[in-house]
């Protein structure tokens, strides 16, 4: 086989493994209205579908390093991608919502390593004239994934089963690890001594995050600290963080290293990014919610109100990288919040008679504004870090990003379904029927059901229900404008912080042997 006929077969094998682990943050959001009937979930436990893989990400990708010096790269990748396939399958299996959670926790563990294992492995095997073209279409790939993977899981919900969002994994993984296992070659270089891992560090990281996960996401279910359990997680969480901390800045080799933030750009634009993808992972949710739920949409054209988004950052995101050569790249990402927070107004301010483009409008701008605040945040961030601590300050910008990620759709869960109790509980008095209007409604209610073959008794009863129903929706509605304006006023939050940035990245040479790694921005 010719070199390049080989190189082309392992760039789509490491195209496919990282489209696999994108496409599933993505794919699984429009299914989530149709996986709550089926396991009898709530709003915010549903989501649990979803900040379980992420928080499992997280975790995983920090000891990719380690696994790498373990087992070597062609290895972990092709154990990654079986052990992906497998708990994709067990998720599509899942009979309950337990189950399914948990198998999205071991498919996050399993999938963290594979996006950074791709891009290593086409550094490696292409050759440095190529590299830059072969990045490019690797990137082109990991855009891909946004961009189909809501109208695909859409499709695949409404015309299959939600189920097959994650059986479509199955085969997909099946021929990479098979390609993988012919065609990727072993890494030529001496495999270095296995590193020591910080395990009690590793083990505070999974501790302190995956408790402070459990009480976001289920504190407003059990009424906060009422609940003993989310009194001794809280603790657990606090005092799990604060050791992680004290003990990275310490330990000669850390799981995170925390140190990479003496930078203050870097530290900036790290918290920056925090805000951001609170709120991003958060309008990713409550949109497919917002549609199915209130306006009736199916799931294919949720799907297709998301999608656009992925298209305009793909159209903004080249925009911005060649700017920020041209202009002070703050304004290019004060450019982008200001977007964002007019789309969020957008939402904001429909109503539940909006057509389909009235909907998807605010989408696609947003999406423009993601392209115009991804881009130069991360070359930001990671110009103002000495090319000795990149691997580090990589891996901990994008640990941030995905927990922001994470805490952004558990808090949003949260403040919908409470919003909406809080509204209701206003809404219902001012609904009587010693009121004119709501009396004429419910008769008029009554003698429907009365046509349709309804005794007295049960018609009464049935529009009661009816109006109980319309006044949970219009809580619910209000509870999504609400939050809507929260994320409004989140972009906004970040325009301070990169008002401290430094004018221009301050990009660090690399030594003449040293190669310089490229930026993972997922979308």
């Amino acid at each position: 086989m010719s070199p390049g006929l080989q190189r082309a077969i392992v760039a789509a094998t490491m195209m496919m493994a990282t489209i696999l682990v994108i496409l599933d943050v993505t794919i699984a959001n429009v299914a989530l209205d149709h996986m709550r009937g089926t396991l009898s979930a709530a709003v915010d436990e549903i989501t649990w579908v979803l900040t379980a893989f992420l928080v499992a990400n997280a975790i995983s990708v920090p000891i990719t390093g380690w696994l790498t010096d373990l087992l070597g790269r062609k290895r972990l990748f092709i154990v990654a991608t079986v052990a992906f396939t497998l708990t994709s399958a067990a998720a599509g299996a899942a009979p309950s919502l337990a189950f399914i959670v948990i198998a999205r926790f071991l498919q996050g563990l399993a999938g963290g390593p594979l996006v950074p294992l791709s891009q290593a492995t086409m550094m490696q095997t292409f050759p440095a004239s190529q590299r830059g073209m072969a990045m490019a279409v690797w990137g082109i790939g990991i855009m891909f994934a946004p961009i189909v993977g809501p109208t695909l899981g859409g499709w695949i919900t409404d015309n299959w089963s939600w189920r097959w969002v994650f059986y479509i994994n199955v085969p997909v993984g099946a021929v990479a690890v098979l390609l993988a296992w012919l065609f990727v070659p072993d890494s030529t270089e001496e495999r270095p001594a296995v590193r020591r891992v910080d395990v009690p560090g590793l083990v505070m990281l999974v501790a302190g995050v995956a408790a402070l996960q459990f009480v976001l996401d289920r504190g407003q279910r059990d009424d906060w600290f009422a609940s003993s359990l989310i009194v001794w997680l809280s603790i657990v969480a606090a005092v799990a963080l604060v050791a992680l901390v004290v003990r990275e800045l310490r330990v000669a080799e850390p799981v995170v290293d925390l140190r990479v933030l003496r930078h203050p750009t870097f530290a900036v634009a790290t918290s920056a990014m925090f805000v951001i993808s609170i709120a991003f992972y958060g309008i990713m949710v409550l949109s497919p919610l917002f549609t199915q739920i209130l306006m009736g949409y199916t799931a294919m054209l949720a799907g297709l109100v998301l999608g656009p988004g992925g298209l305009a950052t793909l159209i903004t995101m080249p925009i911005a990288a060649a700017l920020l050569n041209r202009i002070d790249p703050r304004w290019i990402i004060v450019t982008g919040c200001a977007v964002n927070a007019y789309a969020m107004y957008l939402m904001a301010s429909l109503t539940l008679e909006a057509s389909y483009w009235n909907v998807m409008l605010p989408r696609f701008i947003q999406g423009l504004g993601i392209g115009l605040t991804f881009v130069p945040l991360s070359t930001v961030a990671l110009s103002a870090v000495p090319m000795r601590e990149m691997g580090h300050a990589s891996g901990l910008f994008n640990f941030i990003r995905t927990a922001g990620g994470s805490i952004g759709i558990a808090t949003m869960a949260t403040l919908l379904q409470r919003g909406a109790q809080v509204h209701q509980a206003q809404l219902v008095t001012h609904v009587s029927l010693y009121d004119p209007d709501v009396w004429n409604h419910y008769q008029t209610l009554a003698d429907t059901f009365a046509a349709r073959g309804a005794d007295a008794v049960s018609a009464e009863g049935q529009a009661l229900a009816s109006l109980y129903e319309m006044v949970q929706r219009e809580a619910l509605s209000l509870s999504f404008i609400d939050n809507f304006w929260r994320l409004a006023w989140i972009f906004a939050a970040v325009v301070p912080f990169v008002l401290f940035l430094g004018r221009r990245p301050r990009v660090v040479e690399a030594p003449a042997d040293v190669e310089r790694p490229a930026a993972i921005v997922e979308v």
